[in-house]
Order: C-alpha cells, then structure tokens, then sequence
C-alpha cells in the first residue's frame, strides 16, 4: 500500500512537471509573460516540402481547441518557436508577410502595412538564424508585441493587438500556413 501511495504521488509530481517535445525541442508547460503566467495551448512542427524548419508552441492564458476564441481572448499570449534548420531572415520575413497576406483582406493589410514593416525590419536586422535560434513573439497588453531572439528583445513592441491577432492567422487562420500545425497549436492531435 506504500509503494502504491508512493508511485501515485511520483506520478503526480512528474505530470506537474510536464513539458512538451516536438522534434527534440522542449516546449515548458508554463511560462510568464508580463505578469501573467500562461499554458502552453499546443505545439507542433512545421514543414515544408521534405524539410523541418520549426518547431512551435503557442501559450495562452486558458487553453482553449477553437481558434476564433483563442483570436478573440484577452490577456498576454506567447509564440515560441525554435528552428530546426538555417534560415535567412529574408525567407522568414517572406513567410510571415504570406501567411498574413491570405489571412487578411487587401484593406486589412493596409491597416496592418506599417507594423508589420515594422517587425520585418526588426527580423532583417537579424540576418542569418541558425539552427536552435529561438524566436519568441509576445503578445504583452501593456505595451504590444515584443520580438526576442535567443532571449533578447528586438526594437521597440509594436502597438495594437490587431496586430498580433494577425500574426496568430498565420497559423490559426482560415488559410493557416500548415492545417496539422493549426491542429496541433489548438492542442488537438494530428
């Protein structure tokens, strides 16, 4: 009866300390953006052709499976994302401008122009990610989105949450960038 009681009580504390792996990468199951502590909603790999180029993780504050809630809620919001190979910040900067372009109406993106040149300017200045870079962009309600790479923020947050609604389309939009990446942000298996 011990040993039971012993075995239940590890098995509790391992599953407290849970974290999600997606392609050798560790997502935390909880982290703190501002002064909020968020969940992570979901993780998953994106890929293009035969290649893995990120692993991905997004965090809310309540876990939710229905992206137009997760669109729609308050509170700070995280995108963590840890690449898989070499990329110039030209083709990320690219892909994001895409994925946001068949999200968003030609009027919507002209709403949008100036931030996102904004946080393309940013990830230019970057130059060349490499392998294992981690790129985190926080939705912070006090101040906006704030782009960090390997632990440093970049430039100034960019104001107004439409903005980061938008950068979420891309990956939970109606014409997310990958449909089983969209499945497996919103924590439903793949």
């Amino acid at each position: 009866m011990k040993r039971l009681l012993l075995a239940a009580i590890a098995a509790a504390f391992c599953q407290l300390a849970t974290a999600v792996e997606v392609a050798g990468v560790r997502f935390d199951d909880k982290t703190r953006v501002g002064n909020g502590e968020l969940l992570v909603n979901g993780a998953g790999l994106r890929k293009k052709v035969f290649f893995q180029v990120y692993a991905m993780a997004l965090y809310l504050p309540q876990k939710s499976g229905d992206a137009e809630a997760v669109l729609a809620a308050g509170g700070g919001k995280r995108i963590a994302i840890t690449l898989l190979r070499d990329l110039t910040a030209q083709q990320f900067v690219e892909a994001l401008q895409e994925g946001m372009a068949n999200n968003h109406s030609e009027a919507e993106m002209a709403g949008l122009k100036e931030r996102l040149k904004q946080l393309s300017d940013l990830m230019l200045a970057i130059g060349e990610a490499k392998t294992g870079t981690s790129i985190v962009i926080d939705w912070l309600p006090d101040s906006g989105t704030r782009l960090m790479v390997n632990g440093q923020a970049k430039g100034k947050d960019i104001a107004g949450e439409d903005f980061y609604r938008a950068l979420l389309r891309i990956w939970l939009g109606n014409k997310p960038v990958q449909d089983d990446l969209k499945q497996a942000l919103l924590g439903k298996a793949s």
